[in-house]
This record gives structure tokens, C-alpha cells and sequence, in this order.
């Protein structure tokens, strides 16, 4: 996998995937950005969110649970020095969809954060990472 990040201008970037999207990053302003974009750290956040979404989604649907929509909030924090690692990051997983079963929905987001999700699994070595989950119908 090869990406590129290019410098705009101040602290503005843009990402080029290798699967040809491209996304804005900036820093924030008290560090010469203009807040025109989503923050490098916030991206890993966003990446681990959307990495363990798929594993989810893909899990309930071979257990042929009826979803509806998922959504992951993740919190995290971060050390107060540097390198200001995550320390720990929680996601709280919000599924709905008719006649879920609650055991599948915990086995999915265990399986996601035990052996599917590589980037769960690889932050994981350096903050505790905690999971939850609510359904709706």
C-alpha cells in the first residue's frame, strides 16, 4: 500500500490514497493552520472507526442480522507530553435494525477488536482500547 500526503500551504495537506481519493488534513491554528481540514491525529481515530465498522457490518451480515445503520463514537486521550500517543480510546458501537440479537452484535465487535481490525489491533499496543455497544430498533 503507497499514499502520498502533500503540503499546501501553512499547515493544510492533502492525502492521496492509493485508491485514488484524497483528503484534506490542516493542523490546528495556534500552529499556523486554518482548520480547513480533518487534525493527522483525528484521521487515525477516523481510520480505526471505519476499519472496525466494515469488520462489524461484514460479521452481522454473515450472521444475517437485520441491520439498519451502525455508527461507532469513539473518545479518546492522548498523553500530555510528547509523543503524544493515545493512551485510551473507547468506541460505544450504536446498531439498529429489527429483531437484533445482542450476543451477535458482541461477537462481532469482539471478533473486529481481537483479530480482524488491523488498526484497533495496532493502536491497541500502545492505548487500552475499550468497546460497547446499544441497539435500536
Amino acid at each position: 500500500m503507497n499514499t502520498t500526503v502533500r503540503w499546501i500551504e501553512g499547515m493544510m495537506m492533502v492525502g492521496e490514497s492509493a485508491s485514488g481519493h484524497a483528503i484534506v488534513m490542516d493542523g490546528p491554528e495556534d500552529l499556523g493552520g486554518k482548520n480547513l481540514g480533518v487534525r493527522p491525529m483525528e484521521m487515525l481515530l477516523l481510520g480505526m472507526g471505519g476499519c472496525t465498522t466494515v469488520d462489524v457490518i461484514s460479521t452481522l451480515k454473515k450472521m444475517r442480522e437485520e441491520v439498519r445503520d451502525c455508527r461507532v463514537e469513539i473518545s479518546a486521550q492522548r498523553a500530555d507530553e510528547h509523543p503524544k500517543v493515545f493512551t485510551k480510546i473507547h468506541l460505544h458501537f450504536i446498531v439498529e435494525g429489527e429483531n437484533l440479537n445482542d450476543k451477535k452484535i458482541a461477537k462481532a465487535v469482539s471478533l473486529s477488536a481481537d483479530k480482524y481490525c488491523s488498526a484497533s489491533i495496532m493502536l491497541g499496543k500502545m492505548a487500552t482500547i475499550t468497546h460497547d455497544f446499544t441497539t435500536h430498533a
